[in-house]
């Protein structure tokens, strides 16, 4: 019983959002972890780079991935699952990428903690452009 009890009380710290919010954090929905640096299908089209903003990004919410462009020609990608408790960041303004649900804040070049409560920078992403596409390497 206790065991039970305790397991109850780790699967109502563990999420703010409500299953089948569009912020549910991503394992709560259901979804596998974002893949390590690296992985994910060698050559598959994320977005067209005319598509992300210079000093901004993209938020691939589908795909759990987010593409930034930090300085004209150079582009970054990033898990778009955040560190603190698991949401799918929202968007790219100001310089950062953002997360809805805690108010976290990530450095568009490179993934870095801006502000908290997340404790730890975005997992990266290898990506390569060709063909005006930004490509999973």
């Amino acid at each position: 019983m206790r065991r039970r009890a305790l397991l109850l009380s780790l699967a109502a710290l563990a999420g703010c959002a409500k299953y089948g919010d569009e912020n549910t954090p991503a394992d709560a929905a259901g979804s596998p972890p974002a893949a390590s640096a690296g992985g994910g299908g060698g050559g598959e089209v994320l977005v067209r780079a005319s598509e992300v903003p210079v000093g901004g990004g993209t938020v691939l919410a589908d795909r759990k991935i987010v593409v930034t462009q930090p300085a004209a020609g150079e582009f970054k990608a990033f898990s778009a699952v955040c560190t603190h408790q698991g949401c799918v960041v929202k968007d790219v303004s100001g310089g950062t990428i953002n997360c809805p649900c805690h108010g976290s804040r990530f450095k568009v070049a490179d993934a870095s903690v801006a502000a908290g409560p997340a404790p730890r920078p975005l997992d990266p992403r290898q990506v390569t452009v060709k063909a005006g596409e930004v490509r999973l390497a």
